[in-house]
């Protein structure tokens, strides 16, 4: 045939004899195993992938792309001006943050307000595309606020009903000291995020300022699209703390949601190392099917050390072996998890449960880094299990084989 004797040892040995059949099956667990380990794995880190896409893209929706927090006394207007002059800067608007309390149905809710000038910032979902029209009051005041549509159910507010706002901030009285108290309009409502913590809402940025004082702004800042926001951070806070002080902090939407991201990252790590455990497992499979296999041909490897096979020769018929169940359990491996990825998310068979979940099904997405590691990491596992199997079957001397010691 003119192959190299290596690759016929590999082949030969690759054929079940009746003698050898429990070889030949331990071998096959061994790749099945691996195979197993790989389209699980692919199946974890697809459904993760897509879980997080989804909840990335919910976070980033309501959160600036940069938030800058100026000090007590800072000039906002030239700020502004300043911010608004970097490249890479679309839009910037003043912002104005503070907590007080919405007084409805004889109770006081705890709620974030936000303070805004203009169309409602995007960051309160007022951008996104959704089958059902936001609820808008017909003649909205300026002094209109924004609420979301979940609390607005459960209170029963529509647009065009007033409501009262009270804040910490205390105003004197002859009575003494006494929240702040407004009186406003409700405009319309957003739609809510689904890993907002906390209710919100968004208020006119004069009402705001009477409420929480000037000692909150912000400044709003969007570039274009997230990454860029990234790039040109550094650049606008030169601008900022030139015109406002050192005091400027600038945050980015990573910033903001650090916590989030780390858990999420920390989350898909932690599945990876758990389920790639069934691949070491397969890969010690792998390892008993070639020592089994090493002591069922002792005779027949001595007899070729003897005729003029070298121990490279042997060792390579081994790891030739040991490549080819290796490689051919990721190979199957890999295109069944990909397939079933492919399968699950375009039909979205994996639905999870409707009173639990806000997702009517596991959406999948493969991602190239991933399969690189699944595919890196099984390599290495597998094929540093067959080199020590391969050197085992090299350390044979011709004379101890024949002589069945």
């Amino acid at each position: 045939m003119g192959w190299p004797l290596p690759l016929l040892l590999a082949a030969r040995y690759l054929k079940s004899s009746r003698r050898d059949a429990y070889v030949s099956l331990l071998s096959g667990l061994a790749g099945g195993g691996i195979a197993l380990g790989v389209a699980a794995l692919i199946l974890v880190l697809s459904g993760l992938s897509g879980l997080q896409h989804f909840l990335r893209q919910d976070v980033l929706a309501r959160t600036p792309h940069m938030e800058v927090e100026l000090p007590v006394g800072a000039d906002a207007e030239a700020a502004l001006e300043a911010v608004s002059s970097v490249p890479g800067v679309e839009a910037v608007r003043p912002l104005i943050h503070g907590r007080g309390w919405l007084l409805i149905g004889g109770s006081a809710v705890d709620m974030r307000m936000v303070g805004f000038e203009g169309a409602l910032p995007a960051f309160f979902g007022a951008d996104r595309d959704r089958e059902k029209t936001p609820q808008v009051d017909p003649a909205p005041s300026a002094g209109g606020v924004y609420i979301g549509e979940l609390f607005a159910t459960r209170w029963g507010l529509q647009a065009g009903d007033r409501i009262d706002l009270a804040s910490a901030r205390p105003t004197l009285t002859p009575f003494g000291q006494q929240p702040r108290v407004m009186t406003l309009r409700v405009s319309g409502t957003f739609v809510d995020g689904q890993l907002e913590s906390g209710q919100r809402m968004a208020i006119p940025l004069a009402a705001a300022r009477r409420l929480f004082g000037a000692g909150a702004a912000r400044l709003d800042v969007r570039a274009g699209d997230p990454n860029r926001a990234l790039a040109v951070a550094p650049t606008v806070l030169e601008a900022v703390r030139a015109t406002a002080g050192e005091g400027a902090v600038v945050r980015t939407w990573r910033e903001l949601n650090r916590g989030l991201f780390f858990a999420l990252d920390l989350e898909k790590r932690l599945m990876f190392v758990s389920v790639f455990l069934i691949v070491p497992v397969a890969s010690l499979a792998l390892v008993t099917a070639l020592a089994l296999l090493i002591s069922s041909k002792r005779a027949e490897v001595g007899m070729l050390g003897a005729m003029g096979a070298t121990s490279r020769d042997i060792s390579t018929a081994f790891l030739t072996l040991g490549a080819a169940l290796a490689v051919g359990g990721l190979a199957v491996g890999g295109g069944l998890g990909v397939g079933l990825a492919l399968l699950l998310d375009h039909f979205g068979l994996v639905a999870p449960p409707g009173d639990v979940y806000y997702i009517d099904h596991v959406p999948f997405r493969l991602l190239g880094r991933d399969l690189l590691a699944v595919v890196g990491a099984t390599l290495v596992f597998t094929l540093a299990c067959t080199i020590y199997g391969a050197r085992r079957a090299a350390a044979l001397r011709p004379i101890e084989a024949l002589r069945g010691t």
